[in-house]
């Protein structure tokens, strides 16, 4: 299970190696994503809270990148936050996010992205609830719910 110093750790020294890498020129994700996709996943935005088509869904299933289809999150670590944004505890796998130190709007945060398409998901708290303590706090756009793999 990954904690708060692993993260630090991740986000500081380097993160672990994806599976496999997927890399897309521009045009290749402007013509593949949805413009409000392309907005949050490759220009590092973020959707109003409360407007995420996945933040009050807690169907069984697989969350997976919305840029590349990799498995990123699974349904049954997902919790209400109260933050307006889907939130999960733990990644589906340990090499699923990447994390990125993040000190824009004079704030200094984490990133998560897609470890293997790059894509912005969101921001990564330590204040989710035991026995992890994370919170990743992700955009709806950025994922896609596979309910095919149900738990």
């Amino acid at each position: 299970m990954l904690t708060w110093k692993d993260i630090i750790s991740f986000a500081t020294k380097g993160n672990p190696e994806p599976d496999k890498r997927v890399e897309k020129s521009e045009e290749e994700w402007k013509a593949q994503l949805t413009p409000e996709q392309y907005r949050v996943m490759r220009k590092k935005g973020t959707e109003a809270p409360h407007t995420g088509a996945l933040c009050t869904s807690y169907e069984a299933g697989q969350y997976n990148c919305a840029g590349c289809g990799i498995p990123l999150f699974d349904s049954t670590i997902k919790f209400e936050s109260g933050t307006g944004w889907p939130s999960f505890t733990q990644p589906i796998k340990e090499n699923a996010i990447k994390y990125i130190k993040d000190t824009t709007f004079g704030m200094v945060r984490v990133e998560v992205v897609c470890n293997t398409c790059d894509s912005h998901l969101g921001h990564i708290f330590p204040d989710g609830p035991e026995p992890s303590g994370l919170r990743y706090c992700v955009n709806s756009e950025s994922m896609v719910l596979d309910t095919s793999v149900a738990n």
